[in-house]
């Protein structure tokens, strides 16, 4: 008879959401730019914490709003998207390589050990 394998389900590769890479690209910004969240936030015309929850990936702002945070930072909207397509672009490709590897490692753990019984048998009479 043939080999009985169990299946293993594959996890489907998750990628991050926009606005917590969106978040963490504004974060980065600010800091860089040696902002405080609440001179940014008086800046871009919105409440420190609203501010807070977008760089924390909690809320999932406006263009418009996402383009005044920006104006705040003294950075325009097409460069902090650029930034946070670029970091999409990296953790998707870590996660990729992250289940390519899984996958191989369980297809190495899955072969069976080698026997002596393979190939012919000769039977007892």
């Amino acid at each position: 008879m043939g080999e009985v394998r169990q299946l293993r389900q594959q996890r489907p590769t998750v990628e991050p959401l926009w606005r917590e890479v969106l978040g963490a690209q504004l974060r980065r910004v600010r800091l860089h730019r040696h902002r405080t969240i609440t001179t940014t936030a008086d800046r871009a015309g919105i409440s420190a914490q609203y501010l807070s929850e977008v760089e924390r990936g909690r809320k999932d702002p406006s263009s418009e709003i996402v383009a005044a945070i920006a104006g705040a930072l003294d950075s325009s909207l097409a460069e902090i998207t650029d930034l946070t397509v670029r970091e999409l672009r990296r953790e998707s490709s870590r996660a990729q390589a992250a289940q390519v590897l899984e996958l191989h490692s369980t297809a190495h753990a899955r072969r069976p050990a080698p026997s002596s019984l393979r190939g012919p048998v000769a039977l007892a009479a």
